[in-house]
């Protein structure tokens, strides 16, 4: 995985605070997506850990048994979830839309076909199809965190909380809910409450690197920047980490070096 930096494209000034988290989420239903902030994933087995190599070896053999059978849904999830691995976005949700017409009732398809389409930033369609990826009577708390993290990429931040405390109450204090309910909480500026909820998360046995590396982010984000690389020196290499929070020490620094001095006058338009 690359280091956890926001995109750099993206001005300061349009808010550093949903700049950073957004990237963050944009990635939350993402497979092994190279030089992007990893967030907790919502329906396996997207969170496999290959190497680049690894994965360009599964999608020649799934690619080979996805054209021997093209109807097993086993085989196309898996081809899918190799082509998003090497980044063919769009061809892995264009597979697991062909497999959920064969399988319209097969909710292991659908619910790796939403996590395709958010992937590939489809994101209302993706949210209709996680829809059908589970009942009211049987609900999926791993659906339900993937809804959660297609609704706050919609901005929706409250509605996603929604999904996400449902999904607490089927998997109690599971990190991976717990970090993309953090997150969401810092997307609506509660920085606190943020924190909070991420330290619950990373402090879990069960939590993956990737819920350190969200704290990491919040506390960057809060201007405590000692401990965010800390945290990343437990993740990431040590140079990484240290080039990861500069980058946001850099960015929270620049909206406040784009105001005039006290007492300084602007130039005003016209």
């Amino acid at each position: 995985m690359g280091p956890l930096r926001v995109l750099p494209c993206v001005s300061p000034r349009a808010g550093v605070s949903r700049l950073a988290v957004a990237v963050a989420l944009a990635a939350a239903l993402a497979g092994c997506a190279a030089n992007r902030p990893e967030v907790t994933g919502s329906i396996p087995p997207a969170d496999v850990k290959l190497s680049d190599r690894e994965w360009r070896g599964q999608l020649d053999t799934f690619a080979a048994k996805y054209r021997e059978d093209q109807n097993e849904p086993n085989t196309a999830i898996a081809y899918a979830r190799a082509l998003r691995a090497s980044g063919q976005r769009a061809q892995a949700a264009a597979v697991l839309q062909q497999a959920s017409i064969r399988n319209p009732k097969n909710t292991t398809v659908l619910g790796a076909y939403g996590r395709a389409l958010a992937d590939a930033g489809r994101l209302d369609e993706a949210l209709e199809v996680l829809t059908r990826a589970h009942s009211p009577d049987q609900p999926d708390w791993r659906i339900l965190n993937a809804q959660g993290a297609v609704l706050d990429q919609l901005g929706r931040n409250a509605e996603a909380r929604g999904y996400y405390e449902t999904a607490l109450k089927i998997a109690p204090n599971e990190p991976s809910v717990l970090s993309n309910l953090g997150l969401s909480y810092a997307l609506s500026k509660d920085l606190e409450r943020a924190e909070a909820t991420l330290r619950q998360a990373a402090a879990d046995p069960r939590a993956e690197p990737k819920v350190k590396q969200n704290l990491g982010v919040v506390l960057a984000l809060r201007s405590k920047f000692d401990e965010a690389e800390s945290i990343a020196k437990s993740v990431l290499p040590p140079e990484e980490a240290r080039s990861n929070v500069a980058y946001f020490r850099e960015l929270i620094r620049e909206p406040a070096r784009s105001k005039p001095a006290a007492g300084q006058k602007t130039a005003s338009a016209g």
